[in-house]
């Protein structure tokens, strides 16, 4: 029989980072070693023949500045026009999740990245201070609108993401019934 440690558990008063959910659809640019472009949604790799609200569509017209990600995957959100809460838009974008390495100003020009609310040791108040914010203030990724979604909270000891919402937070997004 195989022998398994319990694994380590992360300290909870560390470095987190909260950055404003945006309420779109998600999507990836997979790039390969030898330079193949690949798109995908959340559960499968699509193409402009098979779409997610013309992700890959986009992405083929954006193929040469979006190589300059570099090779790997890089997850986002597809957001805008014609998708979910829209944000008033005329037009859609794309907003990488890694505010790390993309924050600056080293990205591809057809890219964004999702705004950070929040740098810093994991406490209660920053989560309700950022969703407080959004709520009396709109949308930093979309100035003036004013229903944004919530926010992410990426625990980086913990390495990994929670998400909390400014309406029906408690209740599984499955048994919304959309107004």
């Amino acid at each position: 029989m195989e022998f398994l440690e319990f694994p380590k558990i992360a300290r909870l008063s560390r470095e987190c980072v909260i950055t404003e959910k945006i309420d779109g659809t998600n999507a990836q640019v997979y790039i390969t070693e030898d330079g193949q472009i690949h798109f995908g949604s959340r559960t499968r790799w699509i193409t402009p023949e098979d779409d997610n609200y013309g992700f890959a569509r986009w992405g083929m017209e954006h193929r040469g500045e979006l190589l300059q990600l570099g090779e790997g995957r890089h997850f986002g959100e597809w957001w805008g026009q014609g998708i979910q809460r829209k944000y008033g838009m005329t037009e859609k974008r794309f907003s990488l999740f890694n505010v790390f390495r993309w924050d600056g100003e080293d990205r591809p020009a057809c890219c964004s990245v999702v705004p950070t609310l929040y740098r810093g040791d994991f406490i209660n108040d920053a989560v309700t201070a950022a969703l407080e914010d959004l709520r009396v203030n709109g949308s930093k990724a979309s100035p003036g609108f004013m229903k944004p979604e919530g926010i992410v909270v990426y625990h980086t000891a913990g390495r990994m993401y929670f998400k909390k919402t400014i309406e029906k937070d408690s209740e599984p997004k499955s048994r919304q019934i959309a107004c």
